[in-house]
């Protein structure tokens, strides 16, 4: 099976009398209770495959037929090589790993072979079941009893009776929801009917008395009122960071486990003649098996990781990842501090050093590529060209004061600064204000900086990307469009009124090759600052040093002369290392020792970016990872949260909740202080408004659509998961079509294309959920009587109730 730029090899078999069967292509992603599954998973990247095994439990399968997949599954892996990132799953408790490869969801079906029931065939009618379908990224379908009592107001529920499928939606369901479950219903209709039934949709039972009446004929009259959903369990972020790493091995006959590390782990723990069991607050248990442990102890791990969760007193639904040595899943990388790989160069050239210096190897690119491949433009951290506008203020006194345009570039770490960066692309305006914060900024300037930027993006339409960034972690980007120039000052501030002393001697480390990737920055005036791998300024009152070490480069030097100019009016000294005069040493307060160890090449791990749906309104800190993402996966009433390691993009959605919209910046901060590797609470943070996406956002995607989300007129695209909001009629696959239909040669269709009907009856090119955007504006103010501008300033229920009166919901 061949999807976008990744190649599946996936079958999936239930154990039959303790043999492996395979089960038909169109049977994925449908699970029965009584049966366990082994699902072969292999992705193609630019170095091979990446094999994931994974075998399922189901929650009625017996324990010879468990004992039998895990067996399997070790056969498996040995034909294999020992590659396979191995795990365990159980029913209703699935990895997202798991789910991300059933886009249309799982179902889960009472009986098995074991049981005596019969697998149902596909284009079988004599079915009635009810599923309960929870879930909003990945979805899963669990057989519930056929009574009203399995109801509740927070889920989908689908109605099967073979020919006709009734999607019921709780009243308090969101967009998403609905969606993901009608989806789960076309999935029920084409795969296991053949195309050949029919799919009605509940939104509202007043507006469906039709469909009510069926379901009153199959589940009696409804006594009581329905009861709220019942939340999902699941571990929050204080769990997950609660990583322990253990030596496990067996002593006369007994598991001995010992605990030798807990967060932040190291790689250099783990040991490769021995096997260890990495415990994820009892949310994931993962087994790593030394490439020199022995055979016997390789085999032994899944069982391992069963005695570990009992001891532990853990579920017994706890997921258990199995990884060997030199072949690490991205998940489990991800819990260490640091994760290195030698003589392996990542992404586009760039080299990570480690030692005692550590240095970043600069690579030049070429920046006309960036639109060309927004890939690069992500992995580069840059928005554009650095060409744009740039325009600075200080928070003085908690304003904005305008900041000499002959200074752009000079930044004090006793001030607080926001930059508005202007640019085009396409022929459209795009904005980006970056929130600088000095170390030694009060806490009433950094609120003020913050405030004062919420104005800004205001006045701009809402449109900007914001940016956080903390002195010392400013993101490419921002560098470059400084021009070389970006000079950090430790203290002081550039207030006209600074009564502050100013130091006589002051020492700056320049790293950089061009005015694309050079930041200066001020270090202790000391020795012991001092790198033999880069350039330095030392100034005094009668002149000022370029310091070049034994390792910089010709570029260095010459960007190093450029700031040198900036910072000092006095004479210019080149000095070497290793000839410096005794009154540098002098303005130094003496010699000492410094960092001049040669480099150390070594790479670091290019990290795989991941995706989060973001959630604390329960005042639990909880994050749900979708795995595989692509732009499909932004709902516009969620707040979603990229991870791409150097920086942080928080995603908002148009109507996401205004709580977590808030409290977004606050959400990212939790997590990266919870996060299991320890890291750096300065990780640049940039909040991204749907439609306004940069390039340094759009390009961790594959196959972004820009106008997805245009603001008056949509470029729908058909995709699995098109959501239906209210009908009371059945849909039928084979029903007439009018994609042939012609628009009005602006995009725009005819108000009878639109008006009362049903999702198979649209154009493939129109959003069922948002039928009233195709109409011309005209149209639109005949039927509405307003224009489009001023209906979407209207609260959203009164949309709804406009767009029902008029047969466009």
């Amino acid at each position: 099976l061949k999807l976008s730029r990744f190649f599946f090899t996936v079958f999936s078999d239930f154990l039959q009398k303790m043999k492996m069967v395979p089960v038909p292509e169109k049977a994925y992603g449908s699970f029965f209770e009584g049966d366990c599954y082994i699902i072969l998973y292999n992705k193609k990247t630019s170095n091979g495959f990446i094999t994931d095994l994974h075998y399922w439990i189901g929650k009625d399968s017996s324990q010879d037929e468990q004992g039998a997949a895990a067996f399997y599954v070790t056969q498996i892996d040995d034909t294999l090589g020992g590659n396979p990132v191995q795990h365990r799953e159980v029913e209703g408790h699935e990895s997202e790993t798991f789910k991300s490869y059933f886009k249309s969801g799982i179902i889960y079906k009472k009986g098995g072979v074991a049981s005596g029931f019969k697998h149902v065939e596909t284009n079988m009618y004599n079915i009635r079941r009810l599923l309960h379908v929870k879930g909003k990224k990945h979805v899963s379908a669990t057989e519930v009893e056929l009574s009203w009592d399995s109801f509740n107001k927070g889920d989908v529920f689908l109605l099967d009776l073979g020919k006709v499928l009734i999607q019921w939606n709780g009243p308090d369901c969101n967009v998403a929801e609905k969606s993901r479950g009608l989806a789960l219903a076309r999935s029920i209709r084409d795969d296991e009917r053949g195309g050949r039934a029919q799919i009605g949709i509940i939104d509202n039972e007043k507006d469906s008395p039709d469909l009510m009446q069926i379901m009153k004929t199959i589940l009696g009259e409804r006594r009581g009122a329905l009861g709220p959903a019942m939340p999902d369990e699941k571990a929050d972020e204080l769990q997950k960071a609660n990583v322990r790493l253990y030596h496990v091995y067996e002593k006369d006959n007994n598991l001995v486990v010992q605990e030798i590390a807990t967060r932040p782990l190291t790689q250099d723990l783990l040991q490769h003649e021995d096997c260890h069991i990495l415990d994820q607050g009892g949310f994931k248990i993962y087994v790593w098996r030394g490439k020199d442990s022995s055979k016997e102890e390789k085999k032994a791990a899944f069982s391992r990781a069963v005695s570990f969760i009992q001891a532990k007193g853990y579920s017994a639904t706890t997921n258990v990842e199995v990884v060997n040595d030199g072949a690490e899943s991205a998940m489990f990388k991800q819990l260490f501090k640091r994760w290195t790989e030698k003589e392996e160069t990542q992404g586009l050239g760039k080299v990570y050093t480690t030692g005692k210096i550590a240095k970043v190897e600069q690579v030049k690119f070429d920046v006309s590529q960036l639109h060309a491949r927004p890939e690069l433009a992500a992995e580069q951290r840059m928005a554009d060209d650095a060409s744009g506008k740039v325009e600075v203020w200080r928070i003085e006194d908690l304003h904005m004061q305008p900041v000499d345009p002959r200074t752009y570039g000079q930044f004090y770490g006793g001030d607080c600064y926001l930059v508005l960066y202007t640019y085009l692309i396409s022929g459209r305006t795009h904005y980006i204000i970056y929130m600088w914060q000095g170390r030694h900024a009060s806490v009433d300037e950094i609120t003020a900086c913050a405030f004062n930027a919420v104005e800004l993006d205001k006045k701009y339409g809402n449109e900007p990307v914001q940016v956080r960034v903390t002195m010392g972690r400013e993101p490419q980007h921002f560098l470059a469009i400084f021009k070389g120039s970006l000079i950090i000052y430790e203290g002081g501030t550039s207030r006209a009124q600074n009564n502050e002393p100013e130091p006589v001697v002051h020492l700056f480390q320049v790293r950089g090759t061009d005015e694309m990737n050079t930041k200066t920055i001020e270090v202790p005036a000391r020795a012991s600052s001092l790198n033999s791998n880069d350039v330095f300024l030392l100034t005094t009152n009668q002149v000022c040093y370029l310091w070049c070490g034994k390792g910089c480069s010709g570029d260095e030097r010459e960007m190093a002369k450029i700031v040198a100019n900036i910072i000092s009016k006095r004479d210019k000294q080149t000095v070497l290392e290793g000839q410096e005069p005794v009154e540098f040493w002098a303005a130094l307060g003496g010699k000492a020792p410094y960092a001049s160890d040669k480099r150390f090449q070594e790479s670091t791990v290019r990290y795989q970016p991941r995706l989060f749906e973001c959630s604390n309104q329960t005042g639990r800190f909880i994050m749900t990872e979708v795995v595989g993402f692509c732009q499909d996966d932004l709902d516009e009433d969620d707040v979603m949260l990229l991870d791409t390691w150097e920086e942080i993009f928080l995603w908002i959605g148009k109507t996401s909740n205004t709580y977590e919209k808030n409290e977004a910046v606050s959400s990212a901060k939790d997590y990266l202080k919870t996060h299991p590797a320890g890291r750096d609470l300065a990780t640049p943070i940039i909040m991204v408004k749907q439609g306004y996406e940069p390039l340094t956002f759009t390009g961790w995607f594959s196959a972004w659509d820009p106008y997805k989300w245009s603001r008056t007129l949509p470029a729908y695209k058909p995709h699995p998961n098109s959501n239906v909001n209210s009908s009371s009629n059945y849909q039928n696959n084979n029903a007439p079509s009018v994609v042939s239909a012609v628009t009005n040669g602006n995009g725009a269709y005819p108000r009878e294309v639109l008006i009362n009907k049903t999702v198979d009856e649209l154009p493939e090119a129109v959003d069922p959920a948002k039928k009233e955007y195709y109409l011309s504006d005209a149209d639109f103010h005949d039927i509405f009587g307003k224009s489009k501008d001023e209906f979407y300033q209207m609260p959203r229920w009164k949309q709804q109730n406009e767009k029902k009166q008029h047969g466009l919901f």
